[in-house]
């Protein structure tokens, strides 16, 4: 076989498609944050404004944080030196755990390298712990819950989208005796749509299923001390495992669960990718614990943040962009077709100076590719001001439709 030939087929079909993801280098400037340098392919810089990361809250750059990593790394050094069994386990990794477990009101905690393994690692365990298990997953999860479903070699059942009545339809249907667990998210970070938790943990209780929950795009942005959605609703004690992620709204690194202390005993004792993996920074660990301490008590942060959201919404609806609105802090623009979603990020980035990466298949369905913008309390109003007349320019120029979607 001619691999190399090979590989050329396999990339041309993205590039054929519209689909070719192309990383551009961003230079985040310390306190500058959403502004940055774009180091261009020809040896140039271009100021941009990033439009599309995670770093929700800003507190990627946040003095206490940036604080706690000096000390921990003018303290420890650079790495932590093995696995959590070795030797990969520090003060700075147990304070982590401790800060989420007293996050989420669980008698425990988890970290992980991201939420991803975590979710990935939790997943594919939990059929060795409980023999015979089914897993109820909702069919827009994230990639990593659909890997570690897939990976465990235990029964699943797929329900539609935050469909309730169809998971109760495939829970009657099921031995009622088998261990069942319940994977769903708070959010749904393309479309920014919230999960029914409350309907999820009554089907639970009914069926005596566990509940496992995603609140990723949740955690330090939500509820009264930015414990996530579940917190927001009063729910959080009637979910069993709670999978957060410390490089989003806490602008770090790594994920977690957390749960009762034996759940993460035994996730600990038996997940390879907990066992086989080193551990975090101690640096790492230190400032996420620093981000997520200081959320705890930061609201103004959060509730400028939904502000901002809730203008550029507004003010895209305005202009009748076919936003998806449903209430969250994720504000999608649909474009439904690949082409045109490159297209536009491109112009964005070259004119406007303004970086938001298209979203194409198969982060999302075909023909409902995407600009995903996500404003933070460190967007000002120039920069929704630069970002509103940049759309409605290239709108025009694009001969894109103007017809607003509904939620």
């Amino acid at each position: 076989m001619d691999y190399t030939a090979q590989l050329d087929v396999a990339l041309n079909r993205l590039h054929d498609e519209g689909r070719y993801r192309t990383f551009i280098e961003i230079e985040r400037e310390n306190g500058a944050f959403p502004h940055a340098i774009w180091r261009k392919p020809d040896g140039t810089d271009q100021p941009v404004t990033v439009w599309c990361g995670n770093d929700y809250l800003g507190m990627g750059q946040h003095p206490a944080v940036l604080e706690a990593m000096h000390e921990a790394i003018d303290a420890t050094g650079a790495g932590s030196g093995g696995t959590r069994n070795i030797s990969g386990t520090t003060v700075y990794h147990r304070a982590l755990e401790q800060e989420m477990a007293d996050l989420h009101q669980k008698e425990a905690a988890l970290i992980f390298t991201s939420a991803y393994i975590a979710n990935d690692a939790t997943l594919s365990t939990l059929p060795k712990l409980f023999p015979g298990l089914i897993i109820y997953s909702d069919e827009l999860n994230h990639a990593s819950m659909i890997e570690g479903i897939r990976r465990n070699g235990g029964a699943k059942r797929i329900f539609r989208h935050n469909d309730t009545a169809h998971l109760r339809e495939l829970m009657q249907a099921d031995d009622p005796n088998l261990p069942k667990v319940i994977v769903f998210e708070s959010i749904y970070s393309m479309d920014g749509d919230f999960g029914p938790i409350k309907e999820m943990c009554d089907l639970a209780d009914e069926f005596g299923a566990l509940t496992y929950i995603d609140e990723v795009h949740a955690v330090g942005m939500y509820g009264p001390r930015g414990a996530g959605v579940a917190e927001r609703d009063g729910l959080m004690g009637r979910l069993d495992i709670i999978n957060g992620t410390l490089a989003k709204a806490y602008g770090v690194m790594g994920g977690y669960i957390a749960a009762s202390a034996k759940m993460c005993d035994a996730i600990r004792s038996y997940a390879p990718g907990f066992i086989f993996t080193t551990s975090l920074p101690p640096a790492v660990a230190a400032g996420a614990a620093a981000s997520v301490r200081h959320l705890k008590t930061d609201q103004a942060r959060r509730d400028h943040q939904q502000l901002q959201a809730r203008i550029l919404k507004t003010r895209l609806k305005a202009l009748g962009l076919p936003i998806i609105d449903h209430g969250s802090h994720i504000v999608p623009v649909h474009v439904g077709d690949p082409v045109h979603c490159k297209n536009l990020s491109d112009l964005l980035l070259e004119k406007y100076g303004i970086y938001v990466q298209p979203i194409n298949f198969p982060t999302v369905p075909k023909g409902t590719e995407r600009l995903r913008f996500t404003p933070s309390p460190v967007h000002g109003n120039d920069d929704i001001d630069k970002l509103v007349k940049a759309l409605d320019s290239l709108w025009l120029e694009c001969a894109l439709n103007r017809a607003e979607l509904t939620a």
